[in-house]
């Protein structure tokens, strides 16, 4: 029988240093001749490995020496290597962000020359040249797709320059036809997208570059060749709803999959896929509402689920007849997976004793809010009988993003020290169809934070959480909903956890990086002319309101939400009293890497919470006396 102690005190074996290193950043899979490559993120060194399965079954660096295989383009990154037909790679070292060419046997070569002002992402090998999108800092910021000699011998030649943003080109099979995405501000990727597609003459130059016909408001997520090269799989919400289309060489778009379901995702990282082209006509694809399964399409329209114990898929590949990706599910770790004549085989999990504390998120629905709620689990602890458990709301970042309903370190760090967590999928989240990203258009800081205090009252209804023992955390967006909801709802919280946070959308308007910076005209409203929304939604505005605790976390190098407001409403928050706890830490950018900066974070919120609401022995690992 498991032990009864309260609820916020059981000792659990699951710690801070666990879930700042127990759970590797996975990402960028991809074929290398017969080998599954893959890019895995070292919260040791702090570093990003290429990797591959080895002998024992244990990833090992496919490079020599200490590369670090990621690029900075357009600050949240994207695809930073390819695997070379002849064997090898090509790839971006973050240091540098100079693209790299390497060789079994050989030794690391340049191909793009020394330079402070590019950045490049998204690649494709054709012959002796690699083509990629280049992002130009010189003053402005410009993006072009060109073209590198794989040896380093020659300039980058420019191939097109459509848009203000452009994606990876896709080379048809025949090599002799190439397509991308592009779109221009005042929008995003997704709320407006172009598919463009240009010949390729004999001299590798773009010839009839054209557009296709895609809506005023029509947000394609990717797109890619079929195995044989006869059409175009384009990802589009065209239906509202971002489904699997075909265009044919006469221009026509048929739906190969149409249902209310996602088959694609924000297009937050140039060069991410839900989808892989196989022989036959088939597709692999990553689809779903809230959760992400992966089926297998067929050229007549049915679709098969890989049976696997995953509910989310990302980083879909395919190398014709078998696919890789990224995945996860309430009991699996985040895993390398290969499938392979429909059946899926795990090639790397990510290691430690996650699956032993993880609680199964249950997907509820509150007043139209998706959440997934995570209760509070221990295999040997238990709450008192007649006692609710404490949660914390949380908000994800984008906001523009998702939860995702898997097994999570951090999660986990909080429910097996009995502290329930909600994931709230929010207005404007992904996942649900593009009505419901809509809902948050100019309504930034009022659906978010509204939506937060629903699914928090529908906890409270239905006896699952204690009233009296709530929290919020979040980070980016995230941070901005936590902050925004301690002004609006200053009796449902107790303590709130803000992570580089948006703190002014005026100065980040103007300060943030260019892939974000009109996100504010479709968050809020055009600036100038919605001042007054502005000033009124922005929480920095309204600090002289906030009097609960609040733990307040940034990155010295943060491109994305600077520093600076952080550190002026920290000064702010402690000259009015409010009890404020300020970490700025100088290693780290948006999105904080290092496994001791992480591990001391996750102990400053336990603190926190032990404090804000009276947690007993505050699940140090000391069982209660």
């Amino acid at each position: 029988m498991p032990i009864r102690a309260p609820y916020g005190s059981w000792p659990s074996g699951w710690r801070a240093a666990d879930a700042s290193g127990g759970q590797a950043v996975v990402d960028w899979v991809g074929f290398a001749g017969h080998e599954v490559w893959w890019v895995a993120a070292d919260p040791g060194d702090g570093r990003n490995h290429l990797v591959r399965r080895g002998a024992d079954g244990r990833p090992e660096d496919v490079l020599p020496g200490g590369w670090d295989v990621r690029t900075a383009f357009m600050e949240y990154g994207g695809r930073p290597w390819a695997a070379l037909g002849s064997g090898g790679a090509v790839f971006v070292n973050w240091s540098d962000q100079r693209v790299y060419r390497w060789t079994p046997g050989g030794a690391v070569r340049a191909v793009s020359p020394p330079s402070d002002r590019h950045r490049y992402c998204d690649f494709a090998v054709r012959g002796d040249e690699v083509w990629c999108v280049r992002e130009t800092i010189d003053g402005g910021v410009r993006r072009e797709l060109v073209a590198l000699r794989s040896d380093g011998s020659a300039p980058a030649r420019v191939l097109a320059a459509t848009h203000d943003f452009l994606s990876g080109p896709r080379i048809a099979p025949d090599a002799t036809r190439v397509a991308w995405l592009g779109w221009d501000h005042p929008h995003l990727p997704w709320t407006r997208t172009a598919v463009m597609v240009a010949d390729i003459d004999a001299h590798g130059a773009l010839v009839g570059t054209r557009r296709l016909a895609t809506g005023a408001d029509e947000s394609v997520t990717q797109v890619e060749w079929t195995a044989d090269g006869s059409a175009l799989l384009v990802v589009s919400d065209r239906s509202g709803w971002w489904n699997v289309h075909e265009v044919g060489p006469d221009g026509r778009w048929r739906a190969r999959c149409p249902r209310a379901e996602e088959f694609g995702e924000a297009l937050w990282r140039v060069g991410a896929s839900t989808c892989a082209a196989l022989a036959g006509g088939g597709v692999a694809v990553a689809h779903g509402t809230g959760l992400r399964r992966l089926g297998l399409l067929d050229a007549g329209g049915d679709l098969v689920d890989v049976d696997a114990d995953f509910t989310d898929w990302r980083s879909v590949v395919g190398d014709g007849r078998r696919v890789a990706a990224v995945a996860a599910g309430p009991r699996r770790s985040r895993s390398v997976v290969l499938v392979e004549h429909g059946r899926a085989r795990v090639l790397w999990s990510s290691p430690g004793d996650l699956a032993a504390y993880a609680s199964v998120p249950l997907l509820r629905t509150y007043r139209g809010v998706p959440a997934h709620v995570y209760e509070p689990y221990h295999p040997g602890y238990a709450g008192l009988p007649g006692e609710l458990p404490p949660y914390i709301v949380q908000a994800h970042g984008g906001p523009t993003s998702r939860g995702l309903p898997v097994a999570d370190a951090v999660t986990t760090y909080f429910t097996s020290r009995g502290i329930g967590v909600v994931d709230v999928q929010y207005g404007g989240s992904t996942g649900y169809g593009r009505a419901y990203r809509d809902r948050l258009r100019h309504r930034w800081g009022e659906v978010d934070a509204r939506d937060c205090a629903t699914v928090a009252r529908g906890l409270i209804a239905e006896g699952r959480a204690d009233p009296g023992r709530i929290a919020f955390r979040g980070a980016s967006a995230g941070g901005w909903t936590a902050l925004r909801s301690l002004i609006d709802e200053p009796d449902l919280y107790r303590a709130a956890v803000a992570y580089y946070p948006v703190l002014d959308a005026r100065s980040w308007a103007t300060s943030t990086h260019d892939f974000e910076s009109r996100y504010a005209d479709w968050l809020i409203g055009p600036w100038p002319r919605e001042r007054d929304r502005y000033e009124a939604r922005s929480p920095a505005a309204a600090a002289s309101r906030i009097r609960t605790p609040l733990l307040l976390l940034q990155g010295a190098r943060d491109a994305i939400c600077v520093p600076d407001q952080a550190d002026l409403l920290a000064e702010r928050l402690a000259d009015a009293s409010v009890p404020v706890r300020y970490l700025r830490f100088r290693e780290e950018g948006h999105g904080f890497r290092h496994a001791e900066t992480l591990a001391r974070c996750l102990d400053a919120e336990l603190d926190l919470y032990a404090t804000a609401l009276r947690l007993s022995a505050a699940g140090r690992g000391v069982a209660p006396g």
